[in-house]
């Protein structure tokens, strides 16, 4: 991989943390604990509003695992090691890493 390939899925991956902790901030208020004052809220919208916040903190979750997977490839690129599939070794397709410069294996190991 040449140093401009590098440099340019270096400046994907930082875009794309920038992005999803801009995301995640910006979701915080969906993740707050709901209120079960029954007076000023039915049971059903209680309801409603916990589901809602269960699945704010699962898409938090699953932002966080995809920050996590973008500086792994940062350091894998400062490494020299981007671009290889972490288990076998092997080349990973460029239109799989174009498509998600963050993933870490080949489409074999990937496909089990």
């Amino acid at each position: 991989m040449t140093d401009d390939e590098q440099m340019k899925f270096t400046e994907i991956l930082r875009a794309q943390i920038a992005e999803l902790e801009s995301y995640d901030r910006s979701a915080k208020d969906s993740r707050a604990t709901v209120t079960l004052d029954q007076t000023s809220v039915g049971r059903l919208s209680r309801i409603d509003a916990m589901q809602q916040q269960a699945m704010a903190n699962a898409t938090s979750q699953r932002r966080k695992a995809e920050i996590t997977q973008a500086i792994a490839a940062l350091a894998r690129i400062q490494q020299g090691e981007f671009g290889y599939c972490v288990e076998c070794g092997e080349d990973i397709a460029p239109k799989r890493l174009s498509h998600n410069p963050a993933i870490a294996t080949c489409i074999t190991c990937a496909s089990g």
